[in-house]
């Protein structure tokens, strides 16, 4: 398998509950970069899906279950998150060492900087203002091996890695993003925000097969829409107790 150039993600602790359960070599979560929490994922039809809030801003987090090089091309509503394309999986990606993980916070605009998702309204979306709507509330990766070398072997393909420790701190949502987010009713799509500081660099990378080894997709709309499918279930109401539901006389206990 050819060699590709793809983008070395910052590493980080590898710890917290992922959204796919049955993940085997990538996990995906989504943080909501106001709060830093993550948020619930709803099973429905063999299908994950979570609620965004409007104007909301959230990040991807991507975790590296096996011991070796992984690459994760991303897909936000059907769009390559690193190159801008229409999403295939035979584009570039992230690559997250050997149980690592790292946060993608936007669109990578530059090795230096990104441009922030956030939730807003489909025609808003960085898909829909690119003439792309068909594919908008979907996030997928498509994960790959690295191809090992033969024992015997001195070839190296990695040109370099970053690392850090730490993501930058999320700042808050400008007016002009939360002026556009969805009402409660529309479909969800994500923004293309302010530029972020999000650091990396190029790598080379050597696929061990075309084939991924893993898709996860996690789907999303607002929590009043999910709720309307009937991905998320409507709060059963207890009945209230009585007390005096009869007026019989104490009966012995059976």
């Amino acid at each position: 398998m050819k060699s590709i150039l793809a983008i070395s993600a910052a590493a980080f602790c590898f710890c917290a509950a992922p959204a796919a359960e049955a993940a085997l070599v990538a996990d995906i979560s989504v943080i909501n970069r106001s709060t830093g929490e993550r948020l619930p994922t709803y099973r429905h039809a063999g299908k994950l899906y979570v609620a965004g809030k409007p104007g909301d801003r959230y990040a991807l987090e991507l975790k590296n279950r096996t011991g070796d090089r992984l690459l994760t091309v991303v897909s936000v509503d059907g769009v390559n998150v690193v190159s801008g394309e229409t999403a295939a999986t035979s584009q570039r990606g992230y690559v997250l060492s050997p149980l690592g993980s790292t946060e993608i916070a936007g669109w990578r605009k530059s090795s230096q900087d990104v441009a922030a998702f956030y939730f807003t309204a489909l025609p808003d979306s960085y898909a829909g203002r690119t003439n792309r709507p068909a594919n908008v509330g979907v996030i997928g990766i498509a994960a790959f091996r690295e191809y090992r070398e033969p024992v015997n072997s001195s070839h190296e393909n990695a040109l370099g890695e970053s690392r850090t420790d730490s993501a930058p701190a999320a700042p808050a949502a400008s007016k002009a993003e939360a002026k556009r987010g969805a009402a409660a009713d529309e479909r969800l799509g994500t923004g293309h925000g302010e530029r972020l500081y999000a650091p990396a660099q190029q790598v080379e990378f050597r696929k061990a097969s075309e084939r991924p080894d893993e898709i996860i997709s996690v789907y999303y709309d607002s929590f009043d829409n999910l709720r309307a499918q009937g991905i998320i279930p409507t709060a059963r109401h207890r009945p209230i107790p009585n007390p005096f539901p009869s007026d019989r006389f104490v009966p012995d206990p059976s």
